[in-house]
């Protein structure tokens, strides 16, 4: 990719604690990531060369460590994984709306027959050749076992639908987002049954926690009292039938220290 969209405001509340080099870091490090739209080498050194930050690699691992994923293959950023999944999209968009247009544009502009070539004595302007070359062909997807393969491929047929078919660069980031998934315990299935009903072109963890809004609801958690009855006056009336009578000589000697007194 040679464009990504930046959100200033995103950005900066993530990033306010970077000192200037791990800011500039951070950015270089983006920046390659998009561009080569693959994950970054392991290697400090070389990802030290590639960026021109040859003596700072103390604040390579610093932003790596805390922006960006450790995987085999190399450091993966899921943020700007989404992001090219969606250019990818409109590319592919864009490349089959070209292909269209192109071959309107053939079928226009086809060669006349001889007989018509030789009434103009053949003066039909020639114009260039502006076939749009194709895209780099990307090795197919091999599902892993594990992919319920007819959830997928309802899957797939939904984002035809709605006008968002995978390509096979967007299958392959779809393919290891649901690897981790189900590294974290996510049923695959349902992920994918999910984003279908959704209408999504990308999938997402499910989360069964409950909303923060219900979790202090008092209706749900407290019994409500008796018609016509107020449950402090009912508490106290039941706490004074569990009380100890009061001794005949100490209930005498209120009476006597109570007596004159205007009540």
């Amino acid at each position: 990719m040679h464009y990504y969209q930046f959100n200033i405001g995103d950005y900066k509340s993530h990033t306010e604690h970077l000192s200037e080099m791990e800011d500039l870091t951070y950015r270089r490090l983006l920046d390659w990531y998009y561009l080569h739209e693959s994950p970054i080498p392991l290697d400090l050194n070389e990802v030290a060369r590639q960026i021109r930050m040859r003596s700072h690699s103390d604040c390579i691992s610093i932003v790596l460590q805390e922006y960006f994923e450790r995987t085999a293959d190399g450091w993966i950023h899921h943020r700007a994984n989404s992001e090219i999944l969606k250019a990818g999209d409109k590319s592919q968009k864009a490349s089959e709306s070209a292909k269209a247009r192109w071959n309107k544009e053939k079928d226009a502009n086809a060669l006349p027959t001889q007989s018509e070539g030789n009434a103009t004595h053949n003066t039909r302007h020639k114009t260039q050749n502006t076939k749009p070359k194709d895209k780099v062909a990307v090795a197919p997807v091999v599902l892993p076992d594990w992919m319920p393969l007819e959830t997928w491929a309802a899957y797939l047929a939904m984002r035809k639908k709605i006008k968002k078919p995978a390509t096979d660069y967007a299958m392959k980031l779809l393919v290891d987002k649901l690897a981790r998934f189900k590294a974290n315990g996510q049923d695959v299935q349902k992920v994918l049954e999910k984003s279908i009903t959704a209408g999504w072109q990308d999938v997402f963890e499910i989360h069964d926690k409950q909303p923060f809004g219900n979790k202090f609801d008092v209706s749900h958690t407290t019994t409500p009292p008796p018609p016509n009855q107020d449950a402090a006056l009912k508490k106290i009336a039941e706490d004074r039938k569990k009380a100890v009578p009061m001794p005949a000589d100490i209930k005498a000697k209120m009476a006597e220290l109570t007596k004159g007194m205007k009540v």
